[in-house]
């Protein structure tokens, strides 16, 4: 059979790489066409070398299409996979240092919070140009898979705006069942999960092992377990007060909540720092900043490493190669997909994009009803949901006031700002941001007139860099460590 894949973003290098593994270890798609396309073209070339020279070692007679015109890319286009990072790091250092000297401390600052919805404004005009563009020269019903953060605002945006059809993919729930299975000293294959929630705060609801409920043991389990309990000390405060456990990091988790990262002299208590996933202050700027420098200095190395084998066996946990099959071939796959609610969850808004159990097979994607889910997490969920879709109306219409508006209902910003230090933060986030922010213009003019009458400005903890923040290494500090930056590159590398 033969289809057409786009990869936007592709020089997110080792993402994009296992991504396109992943769909090429399904026996039928030998003769499919893969394009990519991106706006670095040094990422984009080192990517395509690496990815063609596997695709080459495993005997395909596929070439990719490698292309800086993302139109031209998305020409007879049936699914596209986007994984882009509007605006890089350099953007990407504002949404987290900004916020910062305001004492916002975020670990990860790309899915709520101060920089998520930042983020969301700079990505969300792009992801309906892609729409747009993709309805113009794609094959007709073609489907996007999202992998861009943030998740639910981007995938909110192009399904509610863009008119495409978008599924918002997400490793959470696999990595969550992977840490629960540990805890409990399970095999993970033997454990069943039911989730449903909203991308990064969804919940387990079901946990059974040989059809017996054992949800009622994990807290114990993670309370015991001599890492865990160390490393997810939010998660499992968590699930003590409200009785399910989380999906998400401890570092994701903790800067979506109002009560964890509010005070400096505390945050430590809540955290640990052996791995910046678990709560470090601008953690994965630090660890993304790294990956890069150290990618452009190995790039020759991973070169002279031997390509990689293709096969079923060799497939990883992200759910899109999966569900391209599930459509193509009829095999039934089962997985928890990020899609416009519509009565999936019924004690959330129908416009939400939810995360919940669905099934994909030759007729579609399928999404059960759910129903309620607890008061306790759903009051969670439509903290963030109410955020959400504040985020996404700013975007798309360049709506100042709706921005500001989102800032303030942020649970970690408002536990931390003032509403007139909020609104102060987000004229300086908007002025860094100018070059990506098109749609603000205005507003941005506005924001630097009420930022120069410095006899009226807020004082801020100028150069702060939080209450946990490790120093980010050289790449004379990097080669020293190789072993856990390449392992890094291809966890983590999505943008």
């Amino acid at each position: 059979m033969s289809f057409k894949v786009v990869f936007i973003g592709a020089g997110s290098i080792g993402f994009t790489r296992k991504l396109v593994q992943d769909l090429l270890g399904v026996p039928e798609f030998r003769d499919i066409e893969i394009a990519f396309t991106d706006i670095n073209p040094e990422n984009l070339d080192m990517v395509t070398q690496l990815c063609q020279r596997d695709i080459d070692h495993n005997g395909l007679d596929i070439k990719i299409q490698s292309t800086l015109d993302r139109r031209e890319a998305l020409r007879d286009a049936r699914y596209v996979l986007t994984v882009v990072r509007v605006g890089g790091l350099d953007a990407f250092q504002h949404d987290v240092d900004i916020p910062m000297k305001y004492g916002v401390d975020q670990c990860v600052g790309d899915t709520l919070c101060a920089g998520g919805l930042l983020y969301a404004q700079r990505g969300i005009p792009v992801m309906l140009d892609i729409c747009q563009d993709l309805l113009e020269v794609g094959e007709p019903g073609a489907m996007i898979f999202n992998y861009a953060n943030p998740m639910a605002m981007m995938t909110w945006a192009a399904n509610t705006y863009g008119g495409v059809q978008t599924i918002g993919l997400c490793h959470g729930v696999q990595n969550g069942h992977k840490l629960m299975a540990e805890a409990l000293a399970l095999p993970q294959e033997e454990i069943d999960i039911i989730c449903a929630g909203i991308n990064h705060q969804t919940w387990y609801l079901e946990i059974k092992h040989k059809g017996q409920d054992i949800r009622g043991e994990l807290l114990s389990a993670l309370e015991k377990h001599p890492t865990i309990s160390q490393e997810e000390k939010v998660r499992i405060d968590v699930l003590k007060r409200f009785g399910y456990f989380s999906t998400e990091s401890n570092g994701h988790l903790s800067e979506y909540l109002p009560w964890y990262r509010k005070r400096a002299d505390q945050l430590n208590d809540w955290i640990s720092l052996d791995k910046w996933i678990h709560g470090e202050s601008g953690g994965y700027l630090r660890v993304c900043t790294e990956g890069r420098s150290w990618f452009q200095t190995d790039f020759p190395h991973w070169m002279s490493e031997p390509p990689a084998n293709y096969g079923p066996e060799r497939r990883g946990i992200e759910h899109g190669s999966y569900i391209i099959e599930g459509l193509e071939t009829g095999r039934v796959y089962r997985g928890h997909f990020n899609v416009p609610n519509n009565g999936v969850i019924s004690n959330l808004a129908d416009d939400a994009i939810i995360e919940a159990p669905g099934y994909v097979d030759r007729n579609g994607i399928s999404m059960p009803t759910v129903g309620d889910l607890p008061l306790g997490c759903a009051a969670i969920c439509e903290q963030s949901v109410n955020v959400q879709r504040l985020g996404v109306l700013a975007a798309v219409n360049g709506d100042y006031d709706l921005l500001r508006q989102a800032m303030l209902l942020d649970p970690l910003v408002g536990a931390v700002c003032t509403p007139p230090e909020a609104w102060q933060m987000t004229d300086e986030m908007i002025v860094a941001l100018e070059q990506w922010l098109p749609q603000y213009r205005s507003a941005i003019a506005g924001a630097k007139e009420r930022l120069s009458r410095t006899d009226t400005l807020i004082p801020t903890k100028e150069g702060y860099k939080g209450a946990a923040r490790l120093k980010t290494r050289s790449v004379e500090e990097l080669a020293e460590d190789k072993d856990s930056i390449r392992a890094l590159a291809s966890k983590h590398d999505k943008g």
